[in-house]
Parts: C-alpha cells; sequence; structure tokens
C-alpha cells in the first residue's frame, strides 16, 4: 500500500511543471489583492552581465543576448468570448508586466492621503497627477536607474486576444528579481495566459541561489571517490576478516557516489537547458534518501552493538525495519515533492504535514541511538573490554558533537529564515543544504576510520566468551556432578555445606585407601 501510495506521488510529480529558469504558463488565474489582480510570474536571483546590450523588442537573434537577462517569449493574454461587448469596446484593457529587483518593492504602489496602499492608481491619486488612473503605480529607483520596468499588452477594441511583444532584459545589476503580470480592469477578471518567460544568469540557466550547488556536487562526489578508493582498498586487502558491519558501509558509500554524481548531473542538465531534468531528479533523491535511511539505520545497529557485543538484534529487527520503513517513505515523499516543484504551491499547514512526519522519526532515531549507546558502553565497561570500549567512546563523541552542531545549525536557518522574508541573501542560500551533506560525510568519514577493515578486524567482532559470568566460566571447566564410591553425591558448584560434606568424603577415602595399603 505504502509502495502505491509513493509510486503516485512521484508519477504525478513527474507529469506536473517543476522548477525551472524557463517558466511557463497555462492554466493560472490572477489573484485580487487590494484593487488590483495580480499572477506572480517568477523570482529568481541573477547575476550581473559582464556586458549587456540594449533592451531590444523582437530580438530573434541569440548572438545578440546578453550574458544575463530576462526574456519575454510568446505570452499572450486571452478574455472569455463571452465578455460583454460594452467591454470589448474599452479601449483601457490592458494588461501590464512589473519587473523590479527587491531592493526597489518599496517604489511599488502609493496611497493619496497617507492610507492603504494601493497597486492600481486611483481617481483620487490621478487628480493630483501622481499617476494615469488604471495603471500600476510606480516610482523610478534612485539607486537603479531604469527600473522597475513596466511593459503592456493592451486589448485592441473587440480583440480578445492581447500579445506581449518578445522582449529581452538585460541584467546589469546583481539582485532578486521578481516579475508580476497585473490588470486593474474587473472585467478581466477570468483572464487566461498562455507563454513563458525564459531568466538566465551568465554562467547558465540554474537560479542563482541553486548555481554554486552545481560546484559543490562536483566537489562532494570528488570526495566520495577519495574515501571509496581507501575503503575499497582497505576492504581488499583484508577481505576474508570482513564484518558485517563493514559491508553495510561499503553499501552506504557506494550509495553516496551515485547520489552525488546524480545530483551533479540533473544541475549540470538544468543548467543547460532551464528546466530541471525529472527522471534524474527523481533517482538522486531516491538514492538519497535509501542513503539516508540506511545511515541511520546504520547509526542504531552499532549503537545497539550489533556485531559487537550482540549477535542479532533478536525482538528489535522488526522495530528497526519498521522504523526505517517509515522513514524512508516519508523522507522520499517530502524530497520529491521539495525537489520537483510543489512545496511553493502549498500552504503552510500542508508543508507541514510533509515536515513533521521526517523531523519526528529523526528524532526517534536519535533518542533510540543515545539510549542503545549508552547502555552498549554501559555493557563494556563492565566487562572491561577496553579496545571495543575506546572505540565506543571515540564514536560516542563523534555522533554527540554532531548532533550539537545540528541542533545549532537548525537554530541558524530558522533565524536566518526568519530575518530574510524577502530572499534578499539568496546568494548565501545554497550553504544551508549544503551543511547537511557536508555534515553527513563527515560522520560518514568518521565511521570508516573507526571500523576500517584490517587484519584484526575480528577482534572487535563479537565473542561469547566474553559476555559469559565468571560462574558461568567456571561451570564450563568443572565436571558434572557424580557419585563417588560410599554414595556421595559432588556437586561442581558446591555451596558452603556441601564443601564441608566433600571434605568429609574426601577424608574417608583417604582412611580406605591407607586401610588398602596396610
Amino acid at each position: 500500500m505504502a509502495a502505491r501510495f509513493l509510486l503516485a506521488v512521484a508519477v504525478a510529480l513527474l507529469l506536473r511543471p517543476g522548477d525551472a529558469s524557463v517558466h511557463e504558463y497555462r492554466g493560472l488565474s490572477f489573484a485580487n489583492k487590494g484593487n488590483a489582480f495580480i499572477l506572480h510570474a517568477g523570482s529568481e536571483g541573477l547575476y550581473a552581465a559582464s556586458h549587456a546590450n540594449t533592451t531590444a523588442e523582437d530580438d530573434e537573434d541569440a548572438a545578440a543576448l546578453p550574458d544575463a537577462f530576462i526574456r519575454f517569449d510568446k505570452i499572450t493574454f486571452r478574455r472569455p468570448e463571452d465578455t460583454n461587448d460594452s467591454v470589448k469596446g474599452t479601449s483601457s484593457a490592458k494588461v501590464q508586466v512589473l519587473v523590479f529587483e527587491i531592493e526597489d518593492r518599496e517604489m511599488i504602489g502609493g496611497s493619496a492621503y497617507g492610507g492603504q496602499k494601493a497597486i492600481c492608481c486611483t481617481s483620487d491619486l490621478a487628480k493630483l497627477g501622481a499617476c494615469t488612473e488604471g495603471s500600476v503605480i510606480y516610482r523610478p529607483s534612485q539607486v537603479n536607474p531604469g527600473w522597475p520596468k513596466l511593459f503592456v499588452a493592451s486589448f485592441d477594441g473587440s480583440d480578445l486576444i492581447a500579445t506581449l511583444p518578445s522582449r529581452t532584459i538585460p541584467i546589469t545589476k546583481t539582485g532578486m528579481y521578481n516579475m508580476y503580470f497585473i490588470h486593474c480592469d474587473p472585467s478581466l477578471a477570468s483572464l487566461e495566459i498562455e507563454g513563458k518567460t525564459i531568466w538566465k544568469n551568465p554562467t547558465g540557466y540554474l537560479p542563482g541561489r541553486m548555481a554554486p550547488l552545481k560546484n559543490f556536487f562536483g566537489l562532494m562526489s570528488f570526495a566520495f571517490v577519495v574515501l571509496g578508493i581507501y575503503w575499497f582498498y582497505q576492504y581488499m586487502k583484508s577481505w576474508r576478516e570482513v564484518l558485517p558491519l563493514q559491508n553495510c558501509i561499503t553499501f552506504v558509500i557506494t550509495l553516496g557516489m551515485f547520489e552525488m554524481a546524480l545530483w551533479y548531473f540533473e544541475y549540470a542538465e538544468f543548467n543547460e537547458t532551464g528546466v530541471r531534468p525529472k527522471a534524474i531528479t527523481f533517482w538522486a533523491v531516491t538514492f538519497g534518501t535509501v542513503k539516508r535511511t540506511a545511515a541511520e539505520v546504520i547509526v542504531l545497529i552499532v549503537s545497539m552493538g550489533y556485531g559487537v557485543v550482540m549477535p542479532t538484534l533478536g525482538g528489535l529487527t522488526s522495530k528497526v525495519v519498521v522504523l526505517g520503513g517509515t522513514f524512508f517513505l516519508a523522507t522520499e515523499i517530502l524530497e520529491l515533492v521539495e525537489n520537483l516543484g510543489a512545496v511553493n504551491d502549498l500552504s503552510g499547514k500542508a508543508r507541514l504535514f510533509l515536515v513533521y512526519p521526517v523531523a519526528i522519526l529523526d528524532a526517534a532515531f536519535v533518542i533510540w541511538i543515545f539510549i542503545s549507546l549508552a547502555k552498549t558502553i554501559g555493557k563494556l565497561q563492565a566487562r572491561r573490554l577496553m579496545a571495543k570500549l575506546d572505540i565506543y567512546r571515540k564514536f560516542a563523541t563523534a555522533l554527540i558533537i554532531s548532533v550539537l552542531v545540528s541542533v545549532g545549525w537548525i537554530g541558524y536557518e530558522i533565524y536566518s529564515k526568519s530575518t530574510d522574508v524577502f530572499n534578499e541573501r539568496w546568494q548565501h542560500a545554497w550553504i544551508i543544504p549544503a551543511f547537511w551533506h557536508v555534515l553527513s560525510f563527515l560522520l560518514l568519514c568518521v565511521i570508516c576510520y573507526l571500523w576500517a577493515p584490517s587484519q584484526n578486524s575480528m577482534r572487535f567482532s563479537y565473542d561469547a566468551s566474553e559476555f559469559f559470568d565468571r560462574k558461568d566460566n567456571l561451570s564450563l571447566i568443572r565436571p558434572a556432578p557424580s557419585a563417588s564410591k560410599n554414595g556421595w553425591s559432588l556437586s561442581s558448584t558446591p555451596e558452603p555445606k556441601a564443601k564441608k560434606d566433600m571434605n568429609t568424603v574426601a577424608d574417608r577415602e583417604g582412611d580406605d585407601e591407607e586401610n588398602k595399603r596396610e
């Protein structure tokens, strides 16, 4: 049932439009905001081009395009055929396209007497000569000359379609750029839009906040290759002494290699085409989720002492499988939705519905890991198994540090997002997801160092003789109870009274032997 649900989610996300630098508009509706009808057309961080051409209409020559730009491509607006004839004849029916950098947001809108801010020019503002009634209100920027930019697509007479001419806007200043389609005419409430806009950075079509991740995943791929070479060399050199735990670590390293390589190729393809390659994205997400789940489960069973203080997990196996399976399902759905472009369309409550289960399951793993780790260290201390205890103490230290760093980073994320409502720090946004990849990689390196295959690997494996009580050991080397010549029963673990009886028996047997000699 869970597998079918996951498959349905994956198919739905693969078929729907996703995040892209090529923004396509179809089947979207305008939202009523105050006295205006608004459709958010896109928001991306763009770096300034090294050189820029002037804004050109109907520019079809790709060679003439600047390094960084926003381009309108075949955008048309259609009003319903049942629109009233008197409305069709109105010459003021128009759709306006507003493009601005986030620093100029205060330049948009206005009010006549200090009242509520309006987007569309009202009759009061028109009387004051501040704007033309029915037009979008904006003021020229003092720090970014020529911005904001406003373009108009008008309906001529009874025409049902208005076309926005193809146009390229060169980007000469690095910033977070926003685009909105706006109209101030209630008769256009059912307006339909079709077409696309293309947003490009100097290095390609990757959005500015994502562009550094391409090189990051390239470096992480190289790092996993280096770790893999070290690990597989050690593995092959001591393959006769390999433990089951080390096979699990090999599996996680292999998954990490595939995950990082897939993310790199996904970003490279995205950068070339401007559209996310959803098949590659799906597999990158899936490999990453499998790796994360496997890593969580491995850390848990290591903390339980599997293969070190216990040969099997026993009755805990089913609980570990259920927790791991649930964690995989919840994480896979969340990651698919985030990376295939649906999270921005969800309300806050809907997004929390996806985030909370993952957070709760992650916390369950952490709590269970530390409880199990404390019990395992206690057992090793009681048995004075110093070599194993040393490894587990180092492992516990690494886990504690990683948890403390994670909590601190989560606090930073919350602070960063709560104080950056308009995404003005977009150039550093890539650091947040990159941090989690680096932290998990470092923890994997620590595990590889502590449990690296070697000729002495078997001394860290489970040895039943180390975990018998002293009395149990004695019982294994003493003879079983037997009857003496005089019919006395001899016990292998005599109590004090039994010891006295045994001494008496020994004395009598000694007397008998002396009598025989005489």
